[in-house]
């Protein structure tokens, strides 16, 4: 029996699981660190700390444990929601609470793009929550049990985001936990659905804000990563600025008790003081979009800021602030003359990037390449779901009608992936990120603040590689001699390189076999194409 009143309510906030064939998941790397999952779910915990004090939360990541009947049995109000790659578990979760009488919200960028594929959650809340999240809290304690609530685009004052719940997570479960300081990005990438969802003029937290969320992560015992999931970090150049020094300076007088890492546009190492103030601050990884080597392909795609520059240099130029890089490419964009494997393949050699997220051009809800793709008649239908039995665009891209024959680019995309995580592909290009890093920086000492933690960090990885995976053995005690002869403060550095490669190495075969099955479907007529939507 469900007891719901005015000022007390059992609120079950779920987490969507992802797919476990990932690149995302790192589970091979979590399960070496005694780690479940990478990170906690960061919206939910802060829609959390909307609720009414009165009211009581409780939280299951569902990546992190099971969820069991009784949970929902203790609820008078389900909350989920999520991303693409979580659809079929926020609905899988909708349905099992419905099944058991218990009213659901549902939210998040899926929900958002993809509305009508919730219908039969009883309340839905598309955009952001601020400023309209009180609107639910209002209709719910009026007794109303389903309702839609949209927020206007763009509008939502990050300035008022309370400090998410930290207290709900169990740290243990996490390799890092997460942080936002903005949303928006000002670029125009055609096939990202950031701007669409939170739009090109980024909208800041203030410094008081964001250092006490890191200290709430501070006071409750967290030592660590932190990740600061902007899409865009520096999107907000001014704002960033400013934050910076005040960061910096929170970091010494806690003997730095946390490793940053984040999101950013390549434009990044065009500020050398922006890089020094991250480098102080105690950045040590980066991800960034490259996405392509072929400007045509860049300017054609809205990403002209990676046109302006040498990609390798600039990567290079992140190095030597002793910030190592992480990031992403794309195969399947229309304006690819022939092959690029070659191309893509040797950027990342040149650069020198281990960590580099390969995927195929998935057309996202809402994005201006649905819209052209659509217009054009070349969108397949049911583009905007997706399959839970893959995993991410690593396995599930092309939804729609390619110009180049498909076969050809999963061909490339099956040489990109097979060379770049060949095993001496990826050891040189760590071996190379450690002779480039300038570890002059905070990264380069082990800080008081989190000495024991980067202590047993090491000490777990060494025994994981040299005993239970004795096929590590070699080639991670040749890479630490390595660090140790050129560059032995980039041992950290190095250590999170080769441990992200224990999910990389199998997971890039597993990507190769799956890739293998589809050029065959193609060239055999298994696969054929959907039907087309009709041009609009």
């Amino acid at each position: 029996m469900t007891r719901d009143t005015a000022d007390s309510c059992n609120v079950l906030i779920v987490q969507p699981r992802f797919s476990v064939s990932s690149f995302w998941n790192y589970q091979a790397t979590c399960a070496m660190m005694g780690a479940k999952y990478p990170a906690p779910p960061l919206g939910l915990i802060t829609i959390a700390a909307m609720v009414p004090e009165s009211w009581t939360v409780r939280l299951v990541d569902w990546n992190t444990q099971e969820l069991e009947d009784a949970d929902i049995d203790w609820a008078d109000l389900v909350m989920t929601g999520g991303m693409l790659p979580q659809q079929p578990s926020t609905l899988a979760i909708i349905d099992r609470a419905r099944d058991r009488g218990v009213p659901v919200i549902v939210g998040g960028p899926d929900a958002t793009t993809s509305t009508d594929l919730y219908e039969r959650a009883d309340f839905i809340l598309t955009g952001e929550a601020e400023g309209i999240f009180d609107d639910f809290i209002a209709a719910w304690r009026a007794g109303e049990r389903s309702g839609r609530f949209n927020a206007e685009k763009f509008k939502a004052d990050v300035t008022t985001t309370p400090i998410p719940r930290f207290d709900l997570l169990n740290f243990k479960n996490y390799t890092q936990i997460c942080v936002q300081f903005s949303r928006g990005c000002p670029f125009t990438c055609e096939f990202c659905d950031i701007i669409e969802i939170y739009g090109r003029n980024p909208r800041a937290k203030n410094n008081d804000q964001m250092l006490a969320e890191l200290q709430a992560l501070y006071e409750l015992g967290y030592r660590g990563n932190v990740d600061f999931v902007d899409d865009n970090l520096i999107g907000n150049k001014k704002a960033v600025k400013a934050f910076l020094p005040h960061l910096i300076e929170w970091q010494k007088q806690r003997n730095y008790p946390f490793a940053f890492s984040t999101e950013a546009s390549l434009n990044l190492a065009d500020d050398p003081a922006l890089l020094g103030m991250m480098r102080d601050a105690g950045f040590f990884t980066v991800f960034i979009g490259i996405e392509s080597p072929d400007s045509d392909v860049l300017v054609a795609t809205r990403k002209k800021q990676n046109t302006r520059r040498d990609i390798a240099a600039s990567v290079h130029k992140v190095y030597e602030a002793g910030i190592f890089v992480l990031a992403g490419f794309i195969v399947g964009f229309d304006e690819e003359k022939g092959s690029v494997a070659d191309p893509i393949s040797e950027l990342i050699e040149e650069a020198a990037i281990p960590v580099s997220m390969a995927g195929l051009l998935f057309a996202l809800p809402e994005t201006q390449l649905t819209r052209r793709l659509a217009a054009a008649g070349r969108l397949h239908p049911g583009h905007e779901n997706s399959d839970g039995d893959l995993g991410d665009q690593c396995t599930s891209g092309l939804n729609f009608d390619t110009l180049r024959p498909r076969a050809e680019i999963l061909a490339d995309y099956r040489a990109i992936i097979d060379r770049i995580y060949a095993p001496e592909n990826y050891m040189r290009r760590v071996r190379r990120v450690v002779e480039l890093l300038d570890m002059s920086g905070p990264n380069g000492d082990l800080p008081r603040g989190r000495i024991v933690k980067d202590v047993t960090d090491f000490l777990k990885i060494a025994w994981h590689l040299s005993v239970k995976r004795p096929e590590h053995r070699k080639p991670f005690w040749s890479l630490i001699w390595h660090c140790l002869r050129r560059n032995p403060r980039a041992i950290n550095a190095a250590l999170v390189m080769y441990a992200l490669y224990v999910h990389l190495g199998p997971f890039s075969r597993y990507v190769v076999g799956e890739i293998d099955k589809q050029i065959a479907d193609v060239e055999s007529g298994v696969w054929q194409r959907p039907m087309l939507e009709a041009a609009q």
